[in-house]
């Protein structure tokens, strides 16, 4: 999608400061950071949104979960604790229409969150 944001981050067009990537799944800094740590964890294939996702994609959901604590425990959070946000649509409070997850950690959060 050329006009994605993100996919523009995956195909390199975009600059990011990225802190894992394999073939499916890239993560990197959130430039609007809600924490001390805030990384998102988006699939490299376009996906505008949870409510897209088919029973096929199961696994690359369950890839970015994994992805997502292998994060928080590299960098220190893990123990303490983290939060993982999916928003789904505009109400859910996304405004980037490619799947990704937030991890956020680095401090205590509150609840209910919003």
């Amino acid at each position: 999608m050329n006009g994605c944001v993100f996919c523009r981050i995956v195909a390199g067009k975009e600059p990011a400061r990225i802190v894992y990537e394999d073939d499916r799944i890239l993560a990197f800094e959130d430039i609007r950071p809600q924490g001390p740590d805030h990384t998102l964890v988006i699939p490299k294939r376009h996906v505008a949104t949870l409510a897209e996702l088919r029973s096929e994609d199961a696994p690359l959901i369950g890839e970015m979960v994994l992805a997502a604590s292998r994060i928080a425990a590299e960098k220190g959070i893990a123990a303490r604790g983290f939060r993982l946000v999916a928003n789904c649509n505009r109400d859910g409070g996304q405004t980037i229409y490619h799947l990704h997850l937030h991890l956020i950690g680095g401090r205590a959060m509150g609840w209910p969150p919003g």
